[in-house]
């Protein structure tokens, strides 16, 4: 009678180690819902990559990208009207003042790009602030070929166009022959002209355009991250200080601030910050 009795505590006891267990792993697979990030086109590559490879392991969880622009997607975080906001620069006090929160996830370089037929190699800080400037009109001034220059940059509250302005002194002052709103659209309006100059994140980059290396420095993941290619910026997730994420929200958020997202966002041409 006594063993029965044993035998009786042990099985509920192995039962309610049982349950627990199921438990922990109902958790796993209990969070659903949609994840919406908004803003810079320059992290398309980057964050569409990191999407895909959550949601192969998060099945209830979708996670949506609109890319409006850096300074659009830090507006719809503050308005509560997106979860994360990506950003390819970081946030102004201004930002930080109305409580909203950046968190570094990567480095982008940003590539000065030229037609694959532009014999040009290498442009110093200087000389790329004299062409959007219009104080340098013409190829041929830069070693290149006799033919005028046409300087092509992004729209007024680009993350892109902030970080390029900063790091080479054009703020306000920058002459384009055409102001564009989207990273691809930049690539490839560049790739088809050959007189045409322009700037894009490296991660967006393809073989239609070509690269070229700044005081001396082609653009590379060694090169950012020891900090010898001078034209780079953050890739910068955006929250809201007082506002708790969904449960789906912040199980993406923890995933791509993790060391197991550095791979994809390598691959994705970027580095990682972890």
């Amino acid at each position: 009678m006594k063993m029965k009795k044993v035998f009786a505590l042990a099985l509920v006891a192995v039962c309610a180690i049982s349950m627990f267990a199921g438990c922990g792993k109902q958790s796993d697979t209990e969070v659903t819902g949609t994840v919406a990030t908004d803003g810079s086109t320059s992290m398309e590559k980057v964050i569409g990559s990191l999407k895909e490879t959550f949601e192969a392991n998060n099945q209830g969880i979708t996670v949506t990208y609109n890319p409006t622009g850096s300074g659009s997607g830090i507006t719809a975080v503050a308005e509560g009207r997106c979860d994360i906001g990506l950003s390819s620069r970081d946030l102004k006090d201004e930002e930080t003042a109305k409580g909203l929160v950046g968190t570094v996830i990567a480095y982008d370089g940003i590539a000065i790009i030229v037609n694959p037929e532009n014999s040009v190699e290498d442009l110093t800080i200087e000389d790329i602030a004299k062409i959007y400037t219009g104080e340098i009109t013409n190829w041929k001034e830069v070693g290149g070929q006799d033919a005028q220059i046409v300087p092509i940059g992004r729209e007024a509250g680009s993350g892109t166009r902030d970080g390029f302005e900063s790091i080479t002194d054009t703020k306000d002052r920058c002459k384009l022959s055409q102001e564009l709103t989207s990273t691809g659209d930049v690539i490839t309006t560049v790739a088809g002209n050959s007189a045409a100059i322009g700037y894009a994140s490296l991660a967006a980059i393809k073989d239609n355009v070509k690269a070229l290396k700044v005081e001396g420095v082609a653009p590379s993941e060694d090169t950012i991250k020891d900090g010898s290619y001078q034209v780079q910026r953050n890739f910068v997730l955006v929250t809201k200080q007082d506002t708790k994420l969904s449960d789906a929200a912040q199980r993406f958020f923890d995933y791509i601030t993790s060391a197991d997202a550095s791979e994809v966002i390598k691959q994705a041409g970027a580095v990682p910050v972890k």
